[in-house]
């Protein structure tokens, strides 16, 4: 969670700039009225020292508070920007800041800073998801390829080379799911549509519609999300998903094996499958939390008595 800038109030920075040039042309206004009033009173040199020091006072006050409520915030957030742009993983945000202006620039400098260093820990965990999810397929067309150098019989031939076709077809879909899960990232246009609107084509699986009420998704967007749900359903054996959408949340419930306790926290992680031998890429139900996230939604997993139970809420 991003640091939240502590509100306290203080003067906006347009009182502050407004307050210091009014006081920059009063200073000298109420010296020189008091002049004309007390000159007859005090004598030049008094009324000059007067003077002098009532323009000394009313510059420290001003700079006081330029420096309090202006340079020490401005300071603050570039040290804190050094300190993100050397990489160290102790920069702390400033707490508050003097002005409203101030508070609104550093909390988005923040939240700014909390968005890029997740990006970057993604981009590493996923270089690191797919160095290590195309070793194995990659490995088995070396060693098919290498046997193959070798004086083998036709039929060690056509099983050597249905490695290679079968390592290969591995290796195309990681990198389709991948390509899905990149472009679900990037999507984030803006649109509406009805819950009954959405028509499912997954073989061996019957949609059906609850409630109905307006989705905050485009229609392409959240016909994707919900065609990976049904595959995942499918693929634990349901053969029917129910949704509904209620209040601002989106329910979709299917009547398959559901999904073990020990697994929930892990189910929408990239490359996260406990399908790998049938041919599982685990990137499903990422692919639909990055579409719901790209929206402003949630999802979380409900538990349930029978089937798998997801409720997207925005």
């Amino acid at each position: 969670m991003p640091e939240r800038i502590t509100r306290k109030w203080r003067p906006p920075l347009a009182l502050v700039i407004g307050g210091t040039l009014a006081g920059v042309l009063g200073v000298p206004l109420v010296g020189i009225g008091y002049f004309r009033v007390a000159g007859n009173v005090l004598g030049w040199a008094e009324t000059a020292w007067l003077i002098a020091w009532m323009a000394i006072l009313s510059t420290a006050i001003l700079g006081f508070l330029l420096w309090r409520l202006v340079l020490r915030p401005v300071y603050a957030l570039t040290d804190y920007s050094r300190a993100l742009k050397a990489g160290r993983v102790d920069a702390v945000p400033p707490s508050h800041f003097g002005t409203p202006e101030f508070s609104e620039l550093g909390q988005s400098v923040t939240d700014m800073a909390e968005t890029l260093h997740n990006r970057a820990t993604g981009l590493r965990a996923y270089a690191g998801h797919v160095t290590h999810e195309l070793k194995s397929p990659l490995t088995a067309i070396r060693g098919a390829a290498e046997l193959l150098e070798t004086e083998v019989s036709e039929a060690d031939r056509a099983d050597l080379a249905k490695t290679i076709s079968v390592a290969a077809e591995r290796m195309e879909r990681l990198l389709e799911d991948l390509r899905a899960h990149a472009n679900a990232r990037r999507q984030g246009a803006h649109g509406v549509c009805l819950l009954s609107d959405i028509t499912l084509h997954v073989d061996g699986i019957e949609l059906r519609v609850g409630e109905d009420d307006t989705v905050p998704m485009p229609a392409e967007d959240l016909h994707a999300a919900l065609t990976q749900l049904a595959q995942n359903a499918v693929a634990h054996g349901a053969d029917v998903i129910e949704v509904s959408m209620s209040g601002g949340s989106l329910s979709v419930l299917d009547n398959g094996r559901g999904i073990a306790a020990g697994n929930r926290e892990r189910v929408f992680d990239p490359f996260f499958t406990t399908r790998r031998a049938e041919g599982g890429t685990g990137m499903g139900l990422s692919i639909v939390r990055a579409l719901v996230e790209a929206h402003g939604g949630q999802i979380i997993i409900v538990p349930a008595e029978a089937g798998a139970w997801f409720e997207i809420s925005f």
